[in-house]
C-alpha cells in the first residue's frame, strides 16, 4: 500500500511539472539554407475594415488639398488610434471614399495597385499627374491576441510587416502557463475564415507561412494541461500542493474516525 502512494505521488509529481523543453524558445538548429528574414511572396490584400494612411504631394500644395482629408495634414505622425478618423478606411462594400474623386473601390487590392488607381483618377482633374506624389499605407497592423498572455486585447503596430515573435512580445510575452507549441492564429480571408497553428518551440518557425502575421489577425495561447490539473508549474509548487492536500486528507481521515 505504501508503496502505491509512492508511486502514485512520484507520478503526479513529474507529470505536473512543466519542463524547461516545454518553456525554451527556438530550439535546434537552422537548416543550412535557411533565410531567417523571409517575407511573404504574395502582397496583402484589402479587406473590409481596413484603415489606409493616403497622402498626396505636389509642388504646389494647393493644386492636391482638394483630394485630401481636411484632418489628414498631420498623419505621418499619427498613431493607428487617430489613424481610425484621419485615414481611409474600407467600408462593408470594399470602397473607399476620397475628397472629389468619391467611391474608389479598393476591396481585394494590394496598396501599391491602390495607388495607381488614385494616380489614375487624379489623371481626370488634374493636367501634369507626373508631379503629383502619392503614398499608400496600411495604417499600421491590428490584431488581437489572447488566451495565455501576459496583456490580452486589441494592439496595433505601426509597422509594415509584424511577425508572430513581434505580436507574442508586444503583448506582454506568454504566461507561464501558455503552450509554446500551439500558437493559433485565426485570419479572415477573401476565400473564408481560415485557422492555422504555430510551434515557437522550434527553430523552423522561422520557415513557417505564418511567421508573418496579417492585418486583422486573431491570435490565441492555448494553456498547457498543467493548468487544468492546478497542481502547479515548478517541482516545488507540485510538492507543496501535494502534501498540502494529503495533510487535508489525513486530518479530515483521523477527523472522521474519532467521531
Amino acid at each position: 500500500m505504501k508503496n502505491l502512494f509512492l508511486y502514485l505521488f512520484i507520478f503526479i509529481f513529474l507529470s505536473s511539472c512543466i519542463s524547461s523543453k516545454k518553456l525554451t524558445y527556438f530550439q535546434g538548429e537552422p537548416a543550412s539554407k535557411s533565410e531567417l528574414y523571409k517575407l511573404n511572396n504574395e502582397p496583402y490584400r484589402l479587406q473590409v475594415n481596413d484603415i489606409l494612411y493616403i497622402d498626396i504631394k505636389a509642388e504646389n500644395p494647393e493644386i492636391v488639398a482638394l483630394f485630401k482629408n481636411s484632418q489628414s495634414s498631420n498623419s505621418t505622425s499619427a498613431s493607428g488610434g487617430q489613424l481610425y478618423y484621419t485615414g481611409y478606411s474600407v467600408d462593408n462594400h470594399g470602397n473607399i471614399r476620397i475628397p472629389y474623386i468619391g467611391d474608389l473601390n479598393v476591396l481585394g487590392y494590394t496598396t501599391k495597385e491602390v495607388r495607381e488607381k488614385i494616380e489614375s483618377e487624379l489623371t481626370k482633374y488634374l493636367k501634369n499627374v507626373d508631379s503629383v506624389f502619392v503614398t499608400v499605407k496600411l495604417a499600421g497592423i491590428n490584431f488581437v491576441i489572447t488566451g495565455e498572455i501576459g496583456s490580452p486585447g486589441t494592439v496595433n503596430l505601426s509597422q509594415n510587416e509584424v511577425t508572430i515573435v513581434d505580436a507574442i512580445a508586444s503583448a506582454g510575452d506568454f504566461t507561464v502557463y501558455g503552450d509554446r507549441a500551439n500558437v493559433v492564429i485565426i485570419r479572415k480571408t477573401l476565400d473564408g475564415v481560415k485557422k492555422y497553428r504555430v510551434n515557437l518551440l522550434e527553430m523552423d518557425v522561422f520557415e513557417s507561412d505564418n511567421y508573418y502575421i496579417q492585418p486583422n489577425d486573431i491570435i490565441y495561447v492555448a494553456p498547457l494541461k498543467q493548468k487544468t490539473w492546478g497542481v502547479g508549474t515548478t517541482g516545488l509548487q507540485t510538492f507543496t500542493t501535494i502534501i498540502s492536500v494529503f495533510t487535508l486528507g489525513v486530518t479530515t481521515y483521523l477527523l472522521v474516525k474519532s467521531l
